[in-house]
């Protein structure tokens, strides 16, 4: 993995990670104890997406990444399941254009095989439109998992290997850096609804990032909960294995 490095300095004497990733968990809880079905639930997260995807490319935010949909996702009921993947493909149909619009770049990682064409097409479209965007970059983790990424990047390399065209004595972090799904470290990892696990998210690009737990429910985490979880991030001191004075003698 490249070397994660410190945080930028804002103007405002505020510290803002470069790349902020969340679990967005809690929307069938919400629906529950509101009456709902779990997909009125799912219907609401979409709100809090536009909000927090708003919000961090207002605050700067380098690297958005969202875990839409685990691998481990397919055991839902599917019922839930079906619903999620017509959401998906109406998010896509719907929001790319207005990303597009705000200079947004889209990338989706995952196992795209496991979804229809339809959706496939149109991600494939969404990646295409906002490639030369050169604002904030939003990631969705769809039929991701950390230990697939990690996976796929060793099978990768050991092609490469058995096609001759890498010593396996080559193979370091920065070789498998560069097969992962995402290169970019995360400085600050999100979990709504209070569960404190990553549940096989990111598990390559986490190594250094500052866990932020939060109790709030999903479809109630807007701007201003963002907001808070940036300004604990900015309150931590990232040491990345050094001493305070090191740090300190670096102006960090």
């Amino acid at each position: 993995m490249t070397s994660p490095q410190p945080p930028q300095p804002r103007a405002d004497g505020d510290t803002l990670p470069r790349h902020v990733a969340i679990i967005m968990d809690g929307n069938n809880r919400w629906a529950k104890a509101r009456g709902l079905s779990g997909i009125r639930g799912h219907h609401a997260g979409v709100e809090a997406v536009r909000a927090v995807i708003r919000r961090a490319a207002e605050r700067g935010v380098e690297t958005l990444t969202l875990f839409a949909f685990s691998s481990e996702n397919w055991k839902r009921p599917a019922a839930e399941v079906n619903a999620l993947m017509e959401l998906f493909l109406m998010a896509l149909k719907r929001e790319v254009k207005k990303l597009h619009q705000h200079d947004i770049r889209l990338s989706v990682i995952g196992d795209r095989a496991g979804f229809s064409r339809a959706i496939q097409k149109h991600i494939d479209q969404a990646e295409a439109l906002t490639a030369d965007n050169t604002g904030l970059h939003l990631v969705i983790a769809a039929n991701y998992g950390g230990r697939w990424d990690i996976a796929q990047a060793a099978r990768r390399l050991g092609e490469r290997v058995a096609a001759g065209e890498l010593d396996a004595a080559a193979i370091d972090e920065s070789a498998l850096d560069g097969e992962v799904s995402l290169t970019a470290p995360v400085d600050l990892c999100i979990r709504t609804s209070g569960e404190r696990r990553i549940s096989n998210f990111l598990l390559w690009q986490l190594a250094y990032a500052e866990l932020y737990f939060t109790p709030v429910l999903w479809p109630d985490f807007g701007a201003e909960a963002f907001d808070e979880a940036l300004a604990d991030f900015a309150g931590r001191k990232r040491r990345f294995g050094m001493t305070d004075e090191q740090l300190e003698a670096q102006g960090a």
